[in-house]
Parts: structure tokens; sequence; C-alpha cells
């Protein structure tokens, strides 16, 4: 924030261990959920019994995940800006956030709907995948993208509840539009034997009404008294503070999957193998990545309201406990990746040269869950407080150090050099981050 923060009123609250976790926990359970729906939708294509409809969803699956990881900003820009409001105690303006965020996400939606075309073509021609594979792809893609403006409205409803600390109904809504998508899919693309198109369609109506459910509960719960006029929701510099900070989050989020995507390029250098071992591995460091979003997810609120609130104690206090609880946290999952790593391995592939090829790099890999967890806290800080640039600046800078990193160390290490490259990238996410901090601090508080 600015000096307009500065000359705000304080607004004193306190930040325990316990407010903490009634964020993180919710929210950690989730992003648990998340890995369900593709074990269903694979599931239902599975009992079709076509392999090429079954090529189609998980290549279908990889463009959704890019697209919708690119703008995943709508719900962390929204919690961020919502949460800030709230500190400050502006109902007006939580609202009228709330509104930017839905036309902005509406928006998008109707653009990425006219882009579907564009959208399958990139897709394809980055997998290349055979012309049977393609053609069912093409299919996916088609029905599922007709719910995009559903699912980047889901994107601003979640932040602007998380921006409010309602973890438990954001893990409500998230239930609800997992729950549905589980079924739907299941009702059209097995029983009423709609195949590749009748899952894309079943998640597309749990996206649908998972929007609607929770446009409803959100709107129920507005104060009619403070509601904004519609100049102050379109109000340009408020706009455009939203747009810059969406901006800002979405650079950051294209380094990361370069980031992973270089990872998964290298790697595959190196052989079919490795490349295959590597995805395994990297699953476990994802898992452990859905804990750590709980946290994030919690500093992000607390972090924010501090500053609306204009309150230093209450941000230092979000800060050291998100940091320590994440380290715990992280410190335990790596332990436990280390001590099961060749089960855990065995559990997600049953192919025995894989399980071979990745039992040299399970100890990077539960690492990473360690190394990786400053990154996700300090993403989550920066969020809340809306110092999106700093956080675009030091992905930048990180990713270009990981390029320089795996290209120096591989011709000497291989996937040793790889790995090892990888704990630099996330290590120096979480410690630029973290020297940025108290510059930041000065400014937005003061003092």
């Amino acid at each position: 924030m600015t000096s307009a923060t500065e000359s705000a009123a304080q607004r004193p609250f306190d930040v325990t261990n316990r407010e903490v976790l009634r964020i993180a926990l919710p929210m950690t359970l989730a992003f648990l959920t998340q890995p369900l729906l593709g074990i269903t939708d694979t599931a239902v294509i599975g009992r079709v019994g076509d392999a090429t409809a079954l090529g189609g969803l998980v290549v279908g699956s990889l463009i959704f995940d890019f697209a919708f990881q690119t703008f995943n900003f709508v719900r962390t820009g929204t919690t961020g800006l919502t949460a800030q409001a709230f500190g400050a105690g502006d109902e007006t303006e939580m609202q009228a956030t709330f509104w930017r965020a839905t036309i902005l996400s509406l928006g998008l939606g109707l653009l990425l709907i006219l882009a579907e075309p564009a959208v399958s073509f990139l897709g394809l021609l980055a997998i290349a995948p055979d012309e049977g594979v393609a053609g069912a792809t093409r299919t996916y893609v088609f029905w599922r993208m007709l719910a995009a403006p559903f699912s980047l409205l889901n994107f601003a409803v979640l932040g602007y509840v998380l921006g409010r600390g309602r973890a438990t109904l954001g893990l409500l809504l998230q239930l609800l539009i997992n729950g549905a998508n589980i079924v739907f899919s299941i009702l059209f693309g097995l029983v009423l034997e709609g195949g590749i198109a009748g899952v894309a369609l079943g998640t597309a109506t749990g996206e649908a009404i998972g929007a609607l459910v929770g446009l409803g509960i959100v709107l129920a719960g507005f104060d009619r008294h403070r509601r904004p006029a519609l100049t102050r929701v379109l109000d340009r510099p408020s706009f455009g503070r939203m747009v810059a900070v969406n901006r800002d989050i979405m650079i950051r989020s294209f380094c990361l999957l370069a980031a992973y995507a270089l990872f998964t390029r290298l790697g595959a250098s190196l052989g079919s193998l490795t490349l295959a071992a590597n995805g395994v591995l990297l699953t476990m460091f994802m898992v452990g990545g859905y804990f750590l979003d709980g946290l994030a997810n919690a500093s992000e609120q607390l972090v924010g309201r501090a500053v609306g609130a204009n309150w230093r104690p209450a941000f230092d206090r979000s800060v050291t406990l998100t940091i320590r609880w994440g380290l715990v946290m992280s410190a335990l999952l790596a332990l436990l990746f280390f001590a099961s790593g060749e089960t855990v391995v065995s559990f997600l592939t049953t192919d025995t040269p894989v399980r071979a090829a990745a039992a040299p790099y399970i100890g990077w890999a539960a690492f990473s869950c360690f190394a990786g967890a400053l990154a996700f806290l300090m993403d989550g800080v920066f969020i809340g407080a809306t110092w999106s640039a700093t956080m675009r600046n030091m992905m930048l800078l990180s990713a270009l150090l990981f390029a320089l990193a795996a290209y120096a160390l591989l011709p000497a290490f291989g996937n040793h050099g790889l790995w090892a490259a990888l704990q630099l990238f996330l290590a120096l996410r979480g410690f630029t981050l973290l020297a940025a901090t108290p510059a930041h601090r000065r400014r937005t508080f003061g003092n």
C-alpha cells in the first residue's frame, strides 16, 4: 500500500496459532480433493475402454491445467484486495472488489470461449499427440471450455470468501464443485455413454453449479445499505490497481510454469525413463504443495487484513506464525517422503524400470518439499499485501538463475544436477521475497 494506508486509522487485531489454522486447515482439505477429479475422469474413460479417448483426456486436462493456472490470478488478486478492505473495515470496498473481479472473470471467460480453437491448436502443437488422440482432445476442450466464465467466476468467489477469512465456506464451495464434477462426469460420461464429451460436459456442469451457488451465497451476505455505486465499481484507479496486481501475478505464474516445463524438457533429454521417473517424483512435491497452499492462503488473508488495518504487529505475527507452521509441516513431509519414497513410487507406477530409475532421486524429491516451503508462504505474504511487482521480479530472477544452474549442472551431474538446480530455484523464490520484505514493510506501515 502507499501513503494512503500510512495515514489511515489503525485497527488493531490479534493473530494467533488458532486463527492461522482456522484458515489453513479447511483450505488444505479443499486442495486435497482436487486429485479426486482426475482419478474419477480417468476411471470413467478407462471403463469405456477407449485408449484414444483416455489419451485425449490426459492431453486435454494438461491444456486446461495450463490455461486455468495462468488465470488463477483472478483468485489471488481478489483475496489480497478483499482482505485489505476487510482489515480497513470498508464493507463497500469489499463489495466493489468482488464486482470488479466478477466483471474481469466473466470477460476473460468469454474471451477464452472465443479463443477455444486457438487454445486447442497451441496445446496440440506443444504436445504433438497422434491424430486420434488429437481429435479426442479437441472434443474435450470444446465442451469443457463452455464453462470458462463459470470457472473463472469460481476463482472470484473463492478469492472474495478467503479475503474475508471464511475458509470453511471456501472448503464447502470447493467440495460442492468437486462433488458435482464427479457426479455429473459419471452420469454424462458413463451412465449416459457420452464418453469424453460427457466427462467434459459433466465437469463444465459442476463448475456452473458451483459458480451459481457461490454467487448466491456471496450476494446474500452483502449489506445492502453499503452497496457500492456503479461509478465506484468501475473507478478507473481501483480497476487499474486490480488489473496491475493480476498482470504481475500472471507473469509470475508464466515464469513458474516455464521453469517446470524446462525441468521436464531437460529431463526428457536424458531419456524417456528419466522423464517418467521425474514426473512420478514431482507428484510427491505437488502433494506437499497442497498442504503448504493452505498455509499460504492463511498468510494471504491475515497479511492483507493487517495491511488494510494498518497494524504492523498483526503483519509481523502473521508472517512469523505461517512461516513457523510451514517449515515444521514441510520438514515432516520431507521426512515422511524420504522414509516412504519407494512405497509412494510403487503406488504411483507399476512399471519396474521407472521405479528403478526413480529410486536414486527420492531424496531430492523429498527435500524439495522443505526447499519450496518458504516460497509458498512468502507468495502468500506478497499476494495478501499486493506487493505483486516485487513478486514478479523475484520470480523472473529465480527462473533465470534456475535455467543457468540447470544447463551448467546437467552435463556434469546428469539428473542429480537437474534436481539440484530445482532445489536452488525453490529456495531462491522464498529467500529473495523474504529479503525484500523489510523494505516493503517500512514503506507500508511507516516504521
